[in-house]
């Protein structure tokens, strides 16, 4: 995936820019770029570089994602294929005459769609909830979870250790088969997985006893999850490799973890800053004082000025939480709120009145 240049940049479009918008701008580089249209050095890579930026910017999840997290968001959720995965990029190509979807990805990206989808285990989906403090050091947390592995027994194949396998008669042990059609004078072929050996290629004779010939037993996993400091509540972390297996020779799927951080009645968030709200005696805000606040590392002292009026906000810097994709620290903002007491003693009520007296 691209690594530096921005998205919006590459097509030349704003961050606010309308999905209309961000379509239009790819049509046109698109056909200015194709490598069957355009023979110039460098004009495959440049297609390969809108047509990733259109697959996210196209794609109101992978959009927000990216916005949000920039390139780091896009990497760490989602594989090239997955990046691809229901963007419109064929329909738009087939309007110019060009190869489709299939046809991209198997000359400029280097994998098979079709086949991808035969060759990789089931993604899984998990989730963790930390505390505010965790959010501020960065953490580390054991999930369990169940998932698919290849059987140990049968080492995935699916047959009983010393039992043959043989080759698939239905499709000669391709995994799949063409099914021929007529439409009025023109023929259609389709490609469909072979429904005899499932996509395989091979048909088990005796099947494991231990897995009963899938190739794959249910084992209860502990896995370690790193979770970086500064992360919003709501993100999640993709874990490469850790889903469901599948038997022979498949890739993994992989697991995406959802973090979710719990409210802390203290503060309120917005990014890297925190917000506090102090509540001050009146006496303390007209004379000025020194309060104690809470904060991530500790208290902290805070002073304030004489004649501090309600609703006034101090910022102490540094205070917030770690930026998740810069350097530094945010801030933390603290309100000030007059106390208003809702009950006075005889001599408290005398000595307002005589403030009230001087114009107090």
């Amino acid at each position: 995936m691209s690594t530096k240049r921005d998205y919006y940049e590459i097509l030349g479009v704003s961050r606010n820019a309308t999905k209309d918008e961000i379509k239009n701008a790819y049509r046109k580089l698109a056909l200015q770029y194709h490598p069957d249209r355009n023979k110039t050095p460098g004009a495959e890579e440049k297609f390969k570089e809108i047509s990733e930026a259109y697959a996210v910017l196209s794609d109101d999840e992978k959009r927000a994602q990216y916005d949000q997290f920039g390139h780091e968001g896009i990497n760490s959720r989602y594989t090239q294929e997955d990046l691809f995965r229901g963007a419109d990029i064929e329909d738009i190509l087939r309007g110019f005459g060009f190869g489709g979807f299939d046809d991209i990805f198997s000359r400029f990206f280097g994998f098979d769609t079709e086949r991808h989808e035969q060759r990789r285990g089931r993604d899984l989906e998990a989730n963790i909830n930390i505390t505010l403090e965790e959010v501020a050091s960065g953490t580390t947390k054991q999930l369990q979870l169940q998932r698919l592995q290849k059987c140990s027994v049968c080492n995935g194949s699916g047959a009983q250790p010393g039992t043959r396998i043989s080759t698939c008669p239905v499709c000669g042990g391709s995994g799949r088969v063409e099914k021929v059609s007529s439409a009025g004078f023109a023929r259609l072929i389709r490609v469909e997985t072979c429904s005899r050996c499932r996509g395989s290629g091979s048909i088990v004779e005796n099947p494991c006893r231990e897995c009963r010939g899938t190739g794959l037993v249910s084992v209860k996993r502990t896995i370690n999850v790193s979770i970086p400091a500064g992360i919003e509540d709501g993100s999640t972390l993709r874990l490469k490799g850790e889903g469901d297996q599948l038997p022979r020779n498949g890739q993994s799927g992989d697991l995406y973890v959802n973090v979710h951080v719990y409210k802390d009645n203290r503060f309120e968030r917005d990014g890297a800053d925190l917000y506090y709200t102090a509540q001050v005696n009146f006496s303390k805000a007209v004379l000025g004082s020194i309060i104690m606040v809470p904060t991530l590392d500790g208290p902290a002292e805070l002073k304030i000025p004489p004649g501090t009026q309600s609703d006034t906000i101090f910022k102490l810097k540094g205070r917030g939480l770690p930026k998740l994709n810069g350097w530094g620290k945010g801030d933390l903002y603290v309100k000030i709120k007059i106390k208003v007491p809702s009950s006075l003693t005889n001599e408290q009520k005398e000595l307002l009145k005589q403030f009230d007296k001087l114009g107090l």
